[in-house]
């Protein structure tokens, strides 16, 4: 089967004609318009196109996405793993150790076999009419080995020549009525520490919170959101800007460099694009805007057979209940799990989502 052409579809445009890519942060400040993705555990891929023009979401077409059945999804930590991670984790508080941690799972099946190889565009379609986002969109580069559709909610860095923001999600719930008080304490942290990013390439004293826990409604749930702002230092570019950043604070947790290694210890298999970044550049206006990479499909090959994953996962703090961390991954996951795999079930109606390996989703 042929590879479908590259193609990326982000900031409401859509681009074709890929010129070339590199893993250099530092062409991000050259020329043309790229698409961006960074996977969490750090590579980085940059695709510059040739054609760029607005354009609306993609129209779903019949055929054009063919999911998984639904009880083929597999979790790569059981329920009962997951909540022993979060007492894990409450240990390394209790040992002052770090204050937060972002515990993940990433869910995988088979795609069926079908006629063409499966268009992560297609799904972004999907994603648009059932779970429409800010920062939703695709980049599709398979001879690269990226094929991403994402539906993320979440800012991780908009840049306008010299001013940069990030805009944190950290609190989920049903309703803001959910909201606990842990959900305020734990953005609160990640604010903090987002803050301290930036300082490190911004001017002094520029780094401000204009939006500190606000409450903002998504379909099926709500998240509590800040937005962080800076001006960066004459000469810092993408590749400080990254290099201070990356990964994004919303999904590894305070103090970061000790959350990271406390997920890497307790997370069996890499996140990939998942809590990565995702997203565009323009380098001839210098403008730019990348989001975290959740709520995000991507596509990968086991023994040249397709295979499509998604990651959900919950910011653990002292104050956390390890069964509830495990509800609000289900409740980020269970929406979505069912928008990719409608086109591989046999009936209209999502009334269960039987995942295997303890990832036991129901639509709610």
């Amino acid at each position: 089967m042929n590879d479908l052409a590259p193609v990326a579809r982000l900031g409401g445009m859509l681009a074709t004609g890929l010129r070339d890519v590199t893993t250099d942060p530092a062409a991000l400040d050259s020329t043309g318009w790229w698409a961006v993705t960074a996977r969490y555990e750090g590579e980085l891929v940059c695709a510059r196109f040739d054609r760029v023009r607005p354009a609306p979401p993609p129209r779903v077409q019949p055929g054009g996405w063919h999911g998984p059945a639904l009880a083929d999804w597999a979790s790569s930590l059981t329920r009962e793993e997951y909540v022993a991670g979060v007492a894990r984790i409450r240990e390394h508080i209790a040992a002052g150790d770090v204050y937060q941690a972002n515990l993940c799972r990433v869910l995988s099946a088979p795609l069926p076999d079908a006629a063409s190889p499966p268009d992560v565009d297609a799904l972004t379609a999907l994603l648009a009419r059932g779970n429409p986002a800010a920062f939703a969109g695709t980049i599709r580069l398979p001879a690269h080995g990226v094929e991403i559709a994402t539906a993320s909610p979440e800012l991780f860095l908009r840049r306008r020549e010299r001013l940069v923001e990030s805009g944190p999600i950290k609190g989920t719930g049903r309703t803001e009525a959910d909201l606990l008080a842990k959900d305020y304490a734990e953005n609160v942290m990640i604010v903090d520490l987002v803050r301290n990013d930036l300082a490190r390439v911004c001017l002094p004293g520029s780094v401000t919170v204009p939006r500190l826990c606000v409450t903002e409604p998504y379909p099926g749930l709500v998240h509590l959101v800040s937005t962080v702002r800076g001006e960066l230092v004459p000469g810092a570019g993408w590749p400080e800007l990254l290099a201070a950043t990356f990964p994004p604070g919303s999904v590894t947790g305070a103090p970061k460099s000790s959350a990271v290694g406390v997920i890497e210890a307790l997370e069996p298999v890499p996140r990939g694009p998942y809590c990565g970044g995702v997203g565009w550049v323009d380098a001839d206006r210098r403008v730019g805007e990348l989001a975290v990479g959740i709520r995000t499909f991507w596509v990968e090959r086991e023994d040249g057979r397709p295979v499509v994953r998604f990651g959900a996962g919950a910011g653990i703090t002292w104050g956390s209940d390890p069964a509830g961390e495990w509800t609000e991954t289900e409740l980020k996951a269970t929406r979505l799990i069912g928008v990719a795999s409608r086109a591989g079930t046999t009936t209209g109606k999502i009334t269960e989502v039987g995942v295997r390996h303890g990832a036991d989703l129901a639509e709610r």
